[in-house]
């Protein structure tokens, strides 16, 4: 069921759909740091590594989830707010470790509404001031879809320069995708 089939009887679509876009790339990810030697995934081009973006793209799912759980500040999520551990971006196994539990943390959410409210804390100007702004967990994950594409285009690159060939839709959003699937490139 995708949001605009709900009629007037369902109050809500579940995270389902969104949960299943986000695991698509993750799954990529993952298959990509199986075969990724480390000296590779740790290899910088300027100041940039596949492994500074593998950590980051999974720093930003594990403070979506880690605010969903939060009982002090329930459904508050600050995505400055993150770890960076940087295990995650030298070891290409401790990643993939990572986005095993990730993947099973946000099957879990397959049946939350989409329209389940969450807090977002956006960082501004003057440093140390933030807005608080109302978003939902489907608003948050499709944000998540698009953020986690958006480095895999960028790990494309880092792989493509290093000669490591990864799948054609690697770094795509699911949008094209189904555009290119619609249009039988």
């Amino acid at each position: 069921m995708s949001v605009t089939s709900m009629s007037a009887a369902e109050p809500y679509a579940t995270s389902k759909e969104l949960v299943d876009e986000n695991i698509y790339p993750l799954n990529q990810l993952n298959d990509l740091l199986l075969l990724m030697p480390c000296t590779l995934y740790q290899q910088l081009f300027e100041t940039q590594s596949v492994g500074k973006h593998v950590r980051h793209v999974l720093e930003h799912y594990q403070t979506l989830l880690a605010g969903l759980k939060d009982s002090v500040q329930k459904n508050t999520i600050d995505y400055e707010q993150r770890d960076r551990q940087a295990a995650l971006e030298e070891e290409p196994s401790v990643a993939a470790q990572a986005v095993d539990k990730l993947r099973t943390e946000l099957q879990a959410l397959s049946h939350q509404p989409t329209d389940t409210p969450v807090m977002l804390n956006y960082p501004i100007e003057p440093p140390g001031n933030s807005l608080t702004l109302p978003s939902s967990l489907g608003r948050e994950l499709a944000f998540l879809t698009s953020h986690t594409v958006h480095h895999m285009a960028l790990i494309r690159l880092l792989c493509e320069s290093m000669s490591m060939p990864l799948s054609s839709d690697f770094g795509v959003h699911p949008s094209t995708r189904r555009f290119w699937l619609k249009n039988i490139r």
